[in-house]
């Protein structure tokens, strides 16, 4: 098989894999406290990217990668998936599944605002209109279309919501600079970020939980924060063309309404779609005209 069908094949294996968590959570946070469902996740990612580490790399090579980089794994293993699932999780616990995941994944768009403020990148026209498709699609997500009026749900959680966003773009920052190879990195946060969240876990809530809540939290852990990366990265890893990969993610948050509705019986709100088109609209927008761009700045 051509290594860019392979790689189309793990698109969709990471697509499946994201579109399902969305209900995982909020299915998860009916049995577990939030702390409950980070520890046990993060637990099973943990076991999961370690093992995949060392068959691919090696105990040593582990090893290596932290004495080399202790200071990198510290900071990305806060962010993720200390700080960011944390936030994340307490938005669903208040929100909607749908509310929750629409607002999130216009994390993007936060990437490029950052990047132009840290990283000194210009910002391009397209960037601006798709900044506000994106953000006028979470307004009418939030106010449930009505414009001059909030929601019927939590005006915490859409701020955590949002919170999130900023937190995932801050940790994508840093994976920038990042020259850890992704597997042995991610592997590595997880590993220093689980005494963290086994205390946050015995501190804030309990290790007791149903059989229920167990097999949820090992569900996101895998699909989730783990397999999902690792088909993502060898996806992006085998193919000639990253943009066709990339795109196949704008499948996921409508697949995911699709799981919300048929297993959560959430009512899909006429505004949760319509954002959600818009947030979709901006960011397909926006990677095309750059994709574009880079095609035309490339010499024949």
């Amino acid at each position: 098989m051509k290594n860019d069908t392979r790689a189309i094949l793990f698109g969709l294996a990471a697509v499946a894999c994201w579109s399902t968590v969305a209900t995982a959570f909020k299915f998860s946070l009916q049995h577990l406290t939030t702390q409950q469902l980070l520890f046990y996740a993060t637990l099973t990612a943990t076991f999961v990217l370690v093992v995949v580490a060392m068959v691919q790399q090696g105990g040593k090579t582990l090893l290596r990668s932290f004495q080399e980089h202790w200071q990198m794994t510290l900071i990305a293993g806060a962010l993720n998936p200390v700080i960011y699932y944390e936030v994340l999780f307490r938005a669903y616990d208040l929100l909607p599944a749908q509310v929750a995941m629409s607002i999130n994944y216009s994390w993007a768009i936060v990437l490029t605002a950052m990047a132009a403020i840290i990283l000194k990148q210009k910002m391009k026209a397209v960037d601006f209109v798709a900044a506000f498709l994106c953000y006028t699609g979470v307004v009418i997500i939030a106010t449930e279309g009505r414009l001059l009026s909030t929601g019927e749900f939590s005006l915490l959680g859409v701020i955590l919501a949002l919170a999130s966003t900023v937190i995932w773009a801050s940790y994508w920052i840093i994976n920038m600079r990042d020259t850890r190879d992704p597997v042995i990195g991610l592997a590595l946060n997880f590993l220093v970020a689980l005494p963290v969240v086994a205390f946050n876990c015995w501190w804030f809530s309990s290790f007791t939980v149903t059989a229920a809540g167990i097999g949820s939290a090992v569900y996101v852990g895998v699909m989730e924060m783990a397999l999902g990366f690792l088909f993502w990265s060898t996806a992006l890893r085998l193919t000639s063309n990253a943009s066709r990969v990339s795109n196949l993610i704008f499948l996921s948050p409508f697949l995911s309404l699709v799981f919300i509705y048929l297993i959560l019986n959430e009512a899909i709100h006429p505004a949760t779609l319509g954002g959600l088109v818009l947030i979709v609209g901006g960011l397909l927008g926006q990677q095309w005209q750059h994709a574009l761009e880079n095609q035309k700045s490339v010499p024949t």
